[in-house]
């Protein structure tokens, strides 16, 4: 199994702060996976992903790319590489077309093959109506799809990208998950992503980091990772917001909103909880499933939870 990133203790403290952004980080990267950066805002994902794209000088620590220095040569990692941030544009006074035409074309692709490229990346993320019109003039979501179009220009072996999903409509956001494995399974694309859209997410990521206050809490596949959650349940409940269910003892629910509340329940409890909704005439409808990686996420950002998760690290 070829690594791709080897980050070792690495830590970034920006100018003029005496906490860290990131906090003696440590992972590695496996060539042709999909791993999730995910955190709460000011966990320090961004820095992290801004170092391993060379765009960010760490403080103490060193990040390896195929085995080699970020800094090895020049366009070392600029030819490696394709990075989407999570807001800018760098071509804003081109169309969408020339934008991906001229990024392709930079990258080593000649002309004709640019233009197949453009072609190509148009009709996939659904920007045909919009080849002519300039980047600056596009829709948040139209804007975010060219970007990410962009960053996959001319099939970079490495992919970074800063919440792709932001801005996207649920149908579009599935395409961009589609086309993330698209790219995993046909061109072995090592795909590092951070987001906040864990729910979705959870169908395409291989492993995992979750970082709070810039350290490093939890590494591994989800799955291992939610065996720590033990035999808990995800119970999910919609009802009347003027007439809350009376629910058995134990578990504080979580409020999403106006008549709806999450919870974790214990495998053991669930009949009583099925049995007190499915009385309650208030209760509109309900859904009992097995925890997920939201729910990891969840209880470990929580500082408390670390003294009951342990850290699963993948050979």
């Amino acid at each position: 199994m070829t690594t791709v990133y080897e980050v070792r203790e690495l830590t970034k403290i920006y100018a003029g702060q005496t906490v860290p952004a990131n906090d003696s980080i440590s992972l590695d990267v496996h060539e042709g996976e999909i791993f999730g950066l995910l955190g709460d805002n000011g966990a320090g994902k961004t820095t992290l992903v801004r170092q391993m794209a060379h765009l960010l000088a760490p403080t103490r620590g060193t990040i390896r790319l195929f085995g080699r220095p970020l800094d090895a040569a020049t366009l070392y990692t600029p030819g490696l590489i394709g990075y989407m941030p999570q807001n800018g544009l760098a071509l804003n006074n081109l169309t969408a077309g020339e934008t991906l035409y001229f990024t392709a074309h930079l990258r080593g692709m000649s002309r004709r093959d640019a233009r197949a490229e453009r072609d190509r990346l148009l009709e996939w993320f659904d920007l045909g109506a919009v080849r002519d019109r300039m980047a600056a003039q596009l829709s948040g979501g139209q804007r975010r799809l060219l970007l990410l179009a962009t960053t996959i220009a001319a099939s970079p072996p490495v992919l970074l990208l800063d919440e792709p999903t932001n801005d996207l409509d649920p149908l579009h956001r599935r395409l961009v998950w589609e086309a993330l494995r698209t790219l995993k399974e046909r061109a072995g694309t090592t795909i590092i992503l951070v987001t906040h859209n864990v729910v979705e997410a959870e169908r395409v990521i291989e492993r995992v980091a979750i970082l709070r206050a810039g350290r490093l809490i939890a590494l591994g596949r989800p799955g291992a990772l939610k065996v720590h959650l033990g035999d808990q349940l995800r119970l999910d409940i919609i009802f009347q917001p003027d007439a809350p269910p009376t629910l058995p003892d134990g578990v504080s629910p979580r409020a999403l909103g106006p008549g709806r509340w999450q919870l974790l329940i214990g495998r053991d409890a669930a009949a009583a909880y099925l049995e007190a909704l499915t009385a309650a005439p208030s209760v509109e409808d309900f859904t009992l499933s097995t925890a997920s990686l939201e729910d990891l996420y969840l209880a470990l950002a929580v500082p408390q939870a670390d003294a009951n998760m342990a850290e699963e690290r993948s050979p």
